[in-house]
Parts: structure tokens; sequence; C-alpha cells
């Protein structure tokens, strides 16, 4: 009596038929036109891969190394199975600890085949001998969609026992998937070889000379004032914010809290540094230089004028503050040393700003 089974279930053909030493596992199924479908089988040992490339059983390799499985070639229909695969017992070797049941779809990626379209598939197990079915596995419909190739059932060592399982595994992968779990070579996808073929060589491109880099232009930034060069003759003067400060460089024009603005002579830092404030330039007292006690009309809220260090040189001087320069007496001979001062310089102005050099 024929044992049916569901998806895992597994019996023993031994018992079933004492005495077993062949059966011819069937396979079958319907499907639309078109479709091409081969059966497979698969000698493994102990590890779960097959002994070797030649124990694959297929299309193109129908019997196997020792003879023990023959697959009966994609012929018409005998007994409800499209295909047919004969294994005799008694010639597996010992190392094959079982015998693993596919079926696959030719071509499926190029024809856009899956599964899906296969109906009322199948796998049985009969004894050969006898005639008589052993066991029977019937995969449900719609169980299968995206699918290409499937595992339906394996043969299996149990001690002295031979035993069948149900498994219905499928693969989107097809044949070449199965191949990879089952460690067959023949039939995994490799990459081309981008060796190049020694019958074929490969022509060397000619030499071109690399180009000349670019020559990176940097443009200079533009100065932040306009200098003008030291006048020519007569003593170096040093810096009018500063004598510290070295050569007084550039010719700026000052203003002063009270009185005419005049020019005078500055380094290039303190003449690029006043312009940060608009005029006019009140300047507090300096340290290093002394301080005239106030005169005139003492003005709230500004501090004492600051003096011309060429005036300090020559012994005092004349002195630029709002005392003296509102002083009835010393107005007119500072404004016009101021103005003589003034006319004795042709150099073009550079307005400068507020600027305090601590």
């Amino acid at each position: 009596m024929s044992v049916s089974l569901t998806k895992g279930g597994n019996v023993s053909l031994s018992k079933q038929a004492p005495g077993l030493t062949a059966v011819t596992v069937g396979l079958g199924w319907q499907a639309d036109t078109g479709y091409d479908l081969d059966a497979s089988a698969l000698l493994c040992d102990q590890s779960g891969k097959v002994l070797s490339d030649e124990h694959f059983v297929f299309f193109n390799n129908l019997t196997s190394p020792d003879g023990s499985v023959r697959h009966s070639g994609g012929g018409s229909a005998v007994g409800g199975d499209d295909q047919q695969i004969q294994v005799d017992l008694a010639l597996v070797p010992d190392r094959v600890t079982k015998i693993v049941f596919l079926v696959s779809l030719y071509e499926a990626a190029t024809r856009g085949q899956s599964f899906g379209q296969v109906h009322r598939a199948h796998i049985r197990v009969l004894d050969r001998e006898a005639g008589t079915e052993l066991a029977r596995y019937d995969l449900a419909s719609g169980g299968l969609s995206s699918e290409t190739a499937l595992v339906v059932g394996e043969l299996y060592r149990h001690g002295s026992e031979w035993k069948f399982r149900a498994v219905g595994q499928g693969y989107a992968s097809g044949l070449a998937g199965i191949a990879t779990d089952y460690g067959v070579n023949v039939l995994r996808d490799t990459p081309p070889d981008s060796a190049p073929s020694a019958a074929a060589p490969v022509s060397s491109p000619a030499y071109v000379p690399p180009a000349p880099p670019t020559p990176t232009v940097v443009s200079p930034p533009p100065p932040a004032f306009a200098p003008t060069s030291q006048p020519t003759g007569g003593s170096p003067v040093t810096c009018f914010f500063d004598p510290h400060h070295g050569p007084g460089t550039t010719t700026v024009t000052w203003f002063p809290q009270w009185g005419v603005p005049r020019p005078i002579q500055a380094c290039g830092g303190c003449a690029q540094r006043v312009q940060s404030t608009p005029p006019p330039f009140y300047t507090p007292p300096q340290q290093g230089y002394p301080q005239p006690a106030p005169q005139g009309y003492p003005q709230q809220g500004y501090g004492q004028p600051y003096a011309d260090h060429h005036q300090q040189q020559q012994g005092g001087g004349r002195r630029f503050g709002a005392g003296a320069l509102i002083g009835a007496g010393a107005a007119g001979l500072v404004g016009g040393a101021l103005l003589n001062e003034a006319f004795d310089d042709d150099e073009p102005d550079v307005i400068v700003n507020n600027y305090y050099e601590e």
C-alpha cells in the first residue's frame, strides 16, 4: 500500500517492501504550454555535498560514475510520470548518505517563467521489481510562485534502512542556486576571465604625454591705503603718532580737535590702521609725551591735546590743543605756523581717521 506524504513527512521503504534492492523514482507535473521541465538527482555524502560533478545526474549526464543512478531522459510520460530516475540501492556507494531529487525550469529567466504556472507536480517511489507504489508526495497547488527550481524529495540511509522524505523546497535562483547549495561546480555562475588570452594579445595604447599643469594666477589684494614716498632731502622724520614706530614714510592729513587740518608724517602701520573712524581726530594723552596745562576755555569731555613730537625735540615749541589755539594771543602765531607747514608739503593728502596708539 502506498503512503501519501505531506511536506517534511518520511517513510521507511525497507519496511514497506522488505528485501528492497531497486526503486524507480517518478516525477510529474502539469505546466502551461512552452514550459520545459527537467528532473535531476544529486548523490551526496555526509556533509550534504555531492561527491563530485559527475555525481550530478541530469539531462547532460544521465548516469552516475558507479551506474547506481540512471536518468531515463526526456521521453514520453510513463504511468503518469513525465520523467523517471532508476536507483539500484545495492550499487549506491557507501559514502552516499542521500540522493536528492529536484525539478527545474529550463531557461526560466530568459523565458520569464516560474513554478507559479506549474500545476499538480508530484514525486513517487515504486518497487522496481514488483512495480508497486511505495510512497507519494503531491505538491499543493498555489504553493509556489516565483521559484524556478524545486527540491522535491530525497532517498536517505537510516542505519541499514532506506527511507524517503518529502521536501518541497523552492529556489528562485534556479538550478544554479541548488548547485551552489550542494557543491556542484559545473552549474555555478562564474564571472568571465578578465585576464587577456595568450593567443590574442592586447595591443598597448600609444603613449600620450601628460598635459602641463595650468598655472594658478593669484591676484594681489588691493592696497588698504595710498602710500606716498618719503620726501627727499633733509633729516629723516619719525612717525608722528609714536617716535618708537620708526621713520614716517607716509604723508597723511591730521585733524586736531581745534584748528586747521595739517599734513604729518606717519609710519605705514599707523597710516593703515587709522581708517576706522571719521574725523575730527581727537587724541588722548600719550605716555612719554609731556602734557601742557589747560589754557583758554576748557572743553568738557575732551582729553588734553596731543603734542607734536617735533616741537618736543625743539624744546617745547608750539603745541596743538584747545587752550593754546583758542587763546587770543597765541591764535595768530599757531595758526600761521600751521598754515606755513601745510603749504610747505606738496604731497597728496591721505585722510587719517581717529586712531589712538596706546
